[in-house]
């Protein structure tokens, strides 16, 4: 759905749920005023959505921290929350309140985990597919 293709080998790429403890993570480091949020039209259609909310080491909850170690690393169970998704075609929607109520739902999750406020939000693969978020 994505259309996403690595850049050097040309190979169709698998994608991920949002992993929002590598946002959070990102976000500790560089302290973010906003975030954007692109191609959020892929997740049409997707009876349930999954996002990672912090990882678990050996039982010890990381909550938007990652390990120095590449084997601990390794040894991250992520932990997934799971929201309803939407079947609406979403690539006319010109506003926050255009949003079918669980795409709403799913921003707003994402405002809330990291602390975040979104500032744009891309519907589609076109320029015009995107607006800003007032809040």
């Amino acid at each position: 759905m994505g259309h996403e293709w690595g850049a050097t080998t040309g190979r169709k790429r698998k994608c991920g749920w949002l992993d929002l403890n590598v946002v959070n993570f990102s976000n500790k480091l560089n302290g973010y005023s906003s975030l954007n949020i692109t191609k959020l039209d892929v997740l049409t259609g997707i009876e349930t959505l999954k996002v990672a909310t912090h990882y678990e080491l050996d039982g010890k909850k990381l909550d938007g921290s990652m390990p120095a170690d590449i084997n601990q690393l390794a040894r991250c169970e992520p932990k997934y929350v799971s929201m309803p998704g939407w079947t609406e075609d979403i690539t006319k929607c010109t506003s926050f309140e255009s949003l079918p109520s669980n795409a709403q739902n799913y921003l707003r999750f994402i405002e809330q985990q990291t602390g975040v406020p979104i500032s744009w939000v891309g519907t589609g693969p076109k320029r015009e597919e995107m607006f800003q978020m007032n809040h």
